[in-house]
């Protein structure tokens, strides 16, 4: 779906807050259709990207590297 989104689950080093924003700016980008939105979508759109940044450092914070089922 996100090409350009790259993986941040990594054993040698977490992810930082800036790779995981950049990461749900994408996302929100590709979903929405917009690169940059409207004023009136602005604060919509910005916080979408912080609730996915949030969710995506509590589920990479959450992980266990190396587990198997």
């Amino acid at each position: 779906m996100c090409r350009s989104i790259k993986k941040l689950r990594s054993a040698d080093r977490p992810a930082s807050d800036e790779e995981i924003r950049e990461a749900a700016l994408q996302f929100v980008r590709k979903i929405s259709g917009y690169r940059k939105p409207s004023k009136a979508n602005e604060a919509v759109f910005d916080h979408a990207v912080e609730d996915i940044a949030a969710v995506s450092r509590r589920m990479l914070d959450s992980l266990r590297v190396g587990a198997r089922a």
